[in-house]
């Protein structure tokens, strides 16, 4: 009965996506308050700022709060986007909210068209290997295990997604989305979203497949919901004729997790993520791994930018601590 449930749902998935893209439309709402301390002399944030694409519409933007100074910048080399405020001679609590209406399309792309050109210029340093994403040693090696007899980008990606949903494993214990430390994840083989993100791009870039990370945000499912602890990592390749394609293989273990399914019964989710990600999610960044931010910030350079950032007197906060850090994410229905 399992079988022909998952058979259908496979066919219903598939034949509604190639009808239409489903939409989601709602109000999101940043709130800040960073923690006050009598000591304190200086605050600075950098958030995250969401920009219109194809995809999404971010429409309505307003900003308030008592900082001294605020800026919208974008970093060059990693091309993030992000809001920038700063307290200075603090006496008060320090405070801002960033608003905006978002109207988030489904991204699906079915119908993969290979052409078998050589990859963009532009697009060739999404096979580049760093410390963050290493496409050496051990991550060679299951490269090269897992597309020994595939030709083409296009299987060789498909074969990276299968494994890394077969071998890597949601773990519910880990800390906000994950640290994305590739070799930690291998060797644990299990962790959160941009753990299970990271291994897929680490190991497509290996076998000669250019790929990245996408740092997110879901959105509510309900009429107004807490999306504070919404944040989301999944990825994407690029293939020549078609270009970026959408890849989710931490969602399908996370549906396993929370439905309790085997790999056979979560097949339909498997086929899904594959090419598609849901409405219910916005992109506030694409790539970039060990980000100095402008105004420079004084911590180490961010593993990635996808979380607000904020240091007081010079020292970070925990961003996967909202409580203790100081924000909050609201999004309302439209």
């Amino acid at each position: 009965m399992k079988a022909k449930i998952s058979v259908l749902l496979v066919f219903f998935l598939l034949i509604a996506s190639l009808v239409y893209a489903k939409e989601r439309e709602g109000v999101i709402t940043f709130k800040i308050n960073l923690p006050f301390k009598n000591e304190s002399k200086r605050a600075r944030l950098w958030l995250p700022f969401p920009l219109s694409d194809e995809y999404q519409s971010i429409d309505n933007i307003t900003v308030g709060g008592n900082f001294n100074n605020s800026a919208v910048y974008r970093e060059a080399k990693s091309e993030a986007t992000y809001l920038f405020a700063e307290w200075n001679d603090i006496s008060e609590k320090m405070e801002l909210t960033m608003s905006f209406k978002v109207k988030a399309k489904e991204r699906i792309l079915k119908d993969f068209k290979h052409t078998k050109a050589s990859v963009p210029k532009e697009v060739k340093k999404y096979l580049e290997s760093s410390c963050w994403v290493p496409t050496d040693g051990k991550i060679k090696e299951i490269a090269n295990q897992i597309t020994n007899n595939k030709e083409g980008i296009l299987e060789k990606s498909r074969a990276i997604y299968n494994w890394v949903v077969e071998n890597i494993y949601r773990d519910p214990e880990v800390r906000g989305c994950g640290l994305g430390i590739v070799e930690k994840t291998l060797a644990k083989r299990g962790g959160k979203c941009a753990d299970i993100s990271s291994v897929y791009v680490a190991i497509a870039r290996a076998a000669g497949v250019p790929a990245r990370e996408v740092f997110g945000l879901r959105l509510g499912k309900k009429s107004k919901e807490d999306m504070t602890n919404g944040h989301h990592c999944w990825a994407e390749f690029y293939l020549p004729g078609t270009g970026w394609i959408q890849v989710d293989p931490a969602d399908v273990r996370k549906a396993m997790l929370v439905r309790k399914l085997d790999l056979k019964e979560a097949e339909p989710y498997r086929e899904y993520f594959f090419g598609a990600v849901d409405e219910y999610r916005i992109v506030l960044k694409r790539g970039g791994r060990g980000i100095n931010l402008y105004p420079s910030q004084d911590g180490e350079a961010l593993n990635y930018f996808m979380y607000p950032y904020a240091e007081l007197d010079g020292r970070p906060l925990d961003y996967f601590d909202p409580k203790n850090f100081g924000y909050s994410v609201e999004f309302k229905a439209l």
